[in-house]
């Protein structure tokens, strides 16, 4: 097996509502890990980079500044991929190729060593939130889509802001168990990529999770947000492990 040092990392939840003094924590944050990034090495963003995105054609100082970081690493050939969440799966190809990035389907498998790695964000886990999944297929409807980059922009951003604002309150009623991953779920799609690692965001709840399929050891490894500070999963070069780190901004 011959692999350059990866990086997983998830649910940033970048913003424009910054104090006017400069970046948030979080931006700032996001930014410094950046640099300290290996030359020669690979970066996967596992959804929600932004709090929101409402199209390719949103132009702030926050998104011209992420995609000029992401775009320097290239010189130093790190190469990013880019996997949809839930808050910016809008994102497309014009602003992916500003920060010189790939975009990659919901779910992907990378091969480790007899078996494969499979990442995705995670909402698609999530299968008791039967709430959430039907609203997600609603918002992944292409036409849709089309039609809602075709309104105005103040328009959009006043749709997100609602949606936003709605999401929050029906999470704050629905049960963490509701809203966290199925495990069948995640046994169904190990099984389905013959995996024996898997990395995903979207529940805000950092960990590792070790258990047996059919008696074959596998891990599940959770991204946290970066609410509270830097969470990343790094797999070293030529190694098949993977281990979670979490550590405050400062």
């Amino acid at each position: 097996m011959n692999n350059p040092v990866r990086y997983f990392i998830a649910d940033i939840h970048l913003a424009d509502n910054e104090p006017a003094s400069g970046y948030s924590d979080i931006t700032t944050g996001f930014l410094s890990f950046l640099n300290t990034l290996p030359d020669n090495c690979e970066l996967y963003i596992l959804g929600d980079l932004f709090d929101y995105w409402v199209g390719d054609d949103i132009k702030t100082g926050l998104h011209y500044q992420v995609a000029q970081a992401l775009q320097s690493l290239s010189k130093r050939n790190i190469k990013k991929y880019f996997v949809h969440g839930n808050r910016d799966f809008l994102l497309s190809k014009k602003y992916a190729q500003q920060c010189d990035m790939t975009l990659l389907p919901e779910v992907n498998c990378l091969p480790n060593q007899e078996t494969n790695i499979v990442f995705l964000h995670g909402d698609l886990l999530c299968t008791d939130d039967l709430q959430y999944q039907k609203f997600r297929k609603v918002m992944h409807n292409k036409w849709l889509q089309k039609l809602f980059l075709f309104l105005p922009l103040f328009i959009r951003l006043k749709i997100a802001t609602k949606l936003r604002k709605k999401s929050s309150q029906h999470n704050q009623i629905k049960s963490e168990s509701i809203m966290d991953v199925n495990q069948q779920a995640v046994v169904d799609m190990l099984m389905a990529h013959n995996a024996d690692i898997m990395i995903h965001g979207h529940t805000h709840k950092p960990a590792t999770y070790h258990f047996q399929i059919n008696g074959r050891p596998v891990t599940r490894l959770v991204l946290g947000a970066w609410h509270d500070g830097v969470t990343y999963v790094k797999q070293a070069q030529n190694s098949a492990i993977f281990e979670l780190y979490n550590h405050s901004f400062k």
